[in-house]
């Protein structure tokens, strides 16, 4: 029987009580986890690689993890609706200012098939369209990085398929005096990006793929990462989430916050900034 919406909001209040909350912060690490041992696992053997109607790439790994995380967040989060890059039912979804999770399974399929560890498997918990809480997990170096906005971020140590490891907490830092550091895009690159970096005086670049770029900001290794090009929220809201909570933020191009939850615009975000530190107000 299906539940009465009275139930479906009782629910959808008691998780947002729990966003929150540090076991599940800690339980959403150990599932990445285990998404992230799942994903070795099938590069053992074939990827059963295809190509998506965007002509973008997915592999059975995709799959696997993500069923490895939808079946923990049904456990976890009940009620909780979940937007997954590899769900066929995004479609249309609008949550208004409810809470609800953004996974991506498999962030950086790309760099998965091309045998190089700068893939991620990322979950952002979301509410009020703004991501509050996230994990992003590097399956082959077995680095975490995870944050819950007002209360910090760390970077925990954490072999793929363990459920938990040693955490040092991470802030951003200030800008260099002699110039800003910047995380780009390995595989995306785009000339709009290119220009901002030339313009905003970067004196040095470090190419990472997927989520991965988040963690450089947040941990205060890199000042600034660029996207012009569109993506989709499913790419940002974990990174978003673990730089918050480290004393970053990302914006859209204008300045604006980036907002979350445009299901009938096919969660796209059309670009955005990631700042370790607050951007300097003439630009």
């Amino acid at each position: 029987m299906e539940p009465t919406r009275d139930a479906r909001d009782a629910a959808r209040c008691s998780a947002r009580d729990d966003l929150l909350d540090d076991g599940l912060i800690a339980a959403l690490s150990a599932l990445v986890s285990q998404a992230g041992h799942a994903i070795i696992e099938v590069a053992r053997g074939p990827l059963g690689v295809t190509e998506k109607a965007d002509h973008s790439p997915v592999t059975a790994a995709d799959q696997a993890a993500q069923d490895v995380i939808l079946s923990g967040l049904a456990r976890l989060l009940p009620g909780v609706p979940v937007v997954s890059e590899e769900s066929d039912d995004n479609a249309g979804r609008d949550f208004g200012d409810a809470p609800f999770v953004l996974v991506d399974p498999l962030d950086g399929t790309r760099e998965f098939v091309a045998g190089n560890g700068d893939y991620a498997v990322n979950i952002a918990l979301v509410q009020n369209r703004r991501p509050v809480a996230g994990v992003v997990f590097v399956p082959r170096s077995g680095v975490l990085y995870r944050g819950r906005v007002g209360h910090g971020a760390e970077r925990v140590a954490l072999p793929a398929g363990a459920q938990d490891g040693a955490a040092v907490p991470i802030r951003t830092r200030r800008p260099p005096a002699d110039g800003l550091v910047a995380a780009v895009s390995r595989s995306h690159l785009d000339p709009e990006s290119d220009r901002f970096l030339v313009a905003h005086g970067v004196v040095a670049r470090i190419p990472r793929g997927s989520a991965l770029k988040f963690g450089l900001l947040a941990e205060g290794t890199a000042d600034v990462y660029p996207r012009f090009a569109p993506v989709r929220e499913w790419d940002v809201a974990a990174g978003d989430a673990v730089l918050a909570a480290a004393g970053g933020a990302v914006l859209r191009p204008d300045g604006t916050p980036l907002l979350y939850g445009d299901g009938p615009g096919g969660f796209l975000v059309s670009g955005f900034v990631a700042w370790g530190a607050p951007p300097p107000p003439d630009r």
